[in-house]
Formats: structure tokens, C-alpha cells, sequence
């Protein structure tokens, strides 16, 4: 292969089978399960790029955070914004789709009044951003975006159209699996976990240096909904289940450099 051309599937999925190997190597032996993805794993190239390289900086006033960061209350989160088929005036296109799920600490309490953020692409397979150029049509009756608050139990409930796989140019023929971005907020904005549910049975998983940068299988499995045909709406959409676990042994995992994806 000619200098500076782009890596194949094939090599970037060796390197993936390194890293997966010598990770179960290390538990064999004794160590402990990864708590977190590397974030500097090879096969994600810009990860490599642009991962913090050193310390995080104390601040002086832990709350300075909170005291420029923004604010949301109960009146600003409505009904309408966990359901991003009706943002619109028309419907948007795609396969209609519920996704639901509990949100825990390592305790198994539900965690209350959480804001809970959903982002996507669209039916196609294209995010209505400026800086998206894949050549996948733009939905004018889908943004893609929504929130809830957890209820009670913890619950949070979206409607929403599955969303298309996408080229990303991470290495020759990359796509990504088709995926939902989500962040949960603790008990202040310094608090957040953003990761991504990615639905079951995609063939491109084993492809994906994103969700392959998770080295323990079990805990990749936490990234992937469950189908739940209780859940499906009749006439309307069908359903998906998705846990999450905040912290602790179980937690379910942030992604490497999720940030830009």
C-alpha cells in the first residue's frame, strides 16, 4: 500500500483482534476488567489524534462551573421534546421506533429527575449539521435531537425513526453501525455521561473500531438494546429497551472521543 494511503477493513480489524486479545490475556492473568476504553485505541485513528495527553487542571472553584454552565428546569423540558417525529410539521421517513429504559446507579436506585439527551441521524443516514457531507438526503421534517426527564423510577421514554448506518472515513470503506447518541446528566452539568445504544443484530458491529475500542465483551454487550415487542405501539412503532447504569462494576460504558462522533 502507497504512503499515507488509507488502512483497509482488514487491517484495522487485526488490530482490533490484537487489542481484544491481549486484553483478555491481561484478565487471564489476573488483571481486572478495563473499567474504560482506552482512549488512545489505534483502530479509532482520531481518537489517537485528539485524546487529552495531560492532567486535567484543578480548578480553584469547584462550583465556578455551575455558575456559567447552563440551566434547565422542569417547565423547560416538555412532552413534546421526547418525541422527534413531531417536531415537524410533516412525518418524517423511516422506520418508526420506541426506546425506553431505566436509569441506575451500582445500587440498582433509580436516578430521579435526570435529563436525559437523545441525537441521531436521520432514516438515511445523515445528521442535519453543516459539517455532515455524507451524500445521504436531509429529512426537512427530521432534527434528529431530544430530551426527556427521568421519571420516578427512573424511566425515560423516546419516539424517534431508527437511524441509517454512515461512512466515516476512519479507513477504506468505514461505516458506522446504525446508533443513538444519548447523554444522562447527574446532579450538575459537570456530571454527564455521553455514549451511544446501538440496535441488536447489525451486521457492522464487528467492524466498528468505535464500539470494538470496548475491549471486554460484556461490557459491550451493555451497549446494545434489547427488541421488546411488549413495547411495540401498535399501528405505530416497534420497541427497544436500554438500561443504563451510571457508575459501578456494571456501568455502562462512555466511548472514546464521542465528543466528535
Amino acid at each position: 500500500m502507497a504512503a499515507g494511503a488509507p488502512l483497509t477493513q482488514r487491517q484495522v480489524s487485526d488490530e482490533i483482534t490484537a487489542a481484544h486479545r491481549a486484553t483478555a490475556a491481561a484478565v487471564a492473568a489476573g488483571a481486572p476488567a478495563p473499567r474504560h476504553p482506552a482512549r488512545d485505541f489505534a483502530p479509532y485513528r482520531s481518537t489517537v489524534l485528539r485524546h487529552p495527553r495531560r492532567a486535567p487542571l484543578p480548578l480553584a472553584d469547584p462550583d465556578a462551573a455551575e455558575l456559567h454552565g447552563p440551566v434547565f428546569g422542569a417547565t423547560d423540558v416538555t412532552e413534546p421534546d421526547a418525541d422527534l417525529t413531531r417536531q415537524h410539521p410533516g412525518e418524517p421517513l423511516g422506520e418508526r421506533i420506541t426506546v425506553t429504559g431505566r436509569v441506575r446507579d451500582r445500587r440498582g436506585r433509580p436516578v430521579r429527575g435526570q435529563l436525559v439527551e437523545v441525537w441521531q441521524a436521520n432514516a438515511a443516514g445523515r445528521y442535519a449539521h453543516r459539517r455532515d457531507r455524507h451524500p445521504a438526503p436531509l429529512d426537512p421534517h427530521f432534527t434528529g435531537v431530544g430530551r426527556c426527564l427521568t421519571d420516578d423510577e427512573g424511566g425515560y421514554r423516546f419516539t424517534t425513526v431508527r437511524p441509517g448506518a454512515y461512512p466515516w472515513r476512519n479507513h477504506e470503506n468505514a461505516w458506522r453501525p446504525a446508533h443513538l447518541h444519548f447523554s444522562f446528566f447527574g446532579s450538575a452539568f459537570t456530571q454527564r455521561l455521553v455514549t451511544q445504544m446501538y440496535f441488536p443484530g447489525d451486521p457492522l458491529f464487528r467492524y466498528d473500531p468505535i464500539l470494538q475500542s470496548v475491549t471486554d465483551p460484556a461490557a459491550r454487550a451493555r451497549l446494545v438494546a434489547t427488541y421488546d415487542h411488549a413495547l411495540s405501539v401498535p399501528e405505530w412503532s416497534l420497541g427497544y429497551r436500554w438500561d443504563v447504569v451510571l457508575d459501578g462494576p456494571a456501568a455502562t460504558w462512555a466511548e472514546p472521543g464521542e465528543a466528535g462522533r
